[in-house]
């Protein structure tokens, strides 16, 4: 465990000791009031926490939306191309790619398609470009997302320890009551501990759906990767028969 976590073991182990009537008071602050009760207990730096939870699920969301748009398994594809490629039917390969039209891998491999009569280079170049045109369709945004996970989590952590500032400046002021400081103390405990728990609320979910969202890209990327050498591969082979049916004539 970290020395800061064990530090703040410590303090708030120290707060109950110095009072034991702590608990029932802490209890008594944070009993009801739902999420909307939490929040309002946190304080300031709630505001962003959840401003970071919505923009987060947010991104998220529509992340997650246009990555599954663009998904699509490879193997039933690729074996209608390549059946069609090695009997020369480049129209039917076509046809069979733009019938899945917004589909990362469909798109790249018909730019690979529309230059099959080219040389190998030309080839290769229409599969890259293409590949490169839907990277930033896949990965728009994907970037802010440990950022705003991390955001939620410091801030939680800063407003913990605002809280438990607040707790013993409290217990050590003499502008307060003795009567009063253990509600004062139970207060900013209440405080520190929503705001801890409200950055681990906004940030968990957060970073699933982008190891979600990771994965899923990935996975796209891998299938163009692989298809676009299995495509490359059956031009040139398609090429080579044809030549050698030339020399047979």
């Amino acid at each position: 465990m970290k020395k800061s976590n064990l530090l703040l073991l410590s303090l708030i182990g120290g707060a109950l000791l110095i009072n034991p009537a702590f608990a029932e008071e802490a209890a008594a602050e944070s009993s009801g009031g739902g999420v909307l009760g939490a929040i309002q207990e946190g304080g300031i730096w709630m505001v962003p926490i959840v401003a970071c939870l919505f923009i987060g699920m947010a991104i998220a969301g529509e992340r997650l939306l246009v990555v599954l748009r663009k998904r699509m398994s490879s193997k039933q594809l690729m074996g209608t191309i390549t059946s069609a490629i090695m009997q020369n039917n480049l129209d039917d390969a076509k046809a069979a790619c733009q019938k899945h039209t917004g589909k990362t891998l469909a798109n790249v491999i018909h730019a690979g398609l529309v230059k099959a009569n080219r040389t190998d280079v030309e080839i290769q170049s229409a599969l890259d470009a293409a590949a490169a045109s839907e990277y930033p369709t896949l990965t728009k945004r994907q970037s802010f997302l440990p950022m705003i996970a991390n955001v939620a989590t410091l801030s939680g952590l800063l407003g913990t320890i605002v809280g438990l500032i607040e707790s013993f400046a409290a217990l050590s002021s003499d502008a307060i009551k003795p009567d009063e400081k253990t509600k004062a103390l139970a207060a900013g405990i209440s405080k520190a501990m929503y705001t801890t728990a409200g950055g681990l609320i906004a940030a968990i979910p957060i970073l699933i759906l982008n190891s979600i969202i990771v994965a899923l890209t990935t996975g796209i990327l891998d299938d163009v990767d692989a298809a676009s050498m299995e495509c490359m591969n059956k031009l040139r082979a398609r090429k080579v028969d044809r030549a050698d049916k030339a020399l047979a004539k």
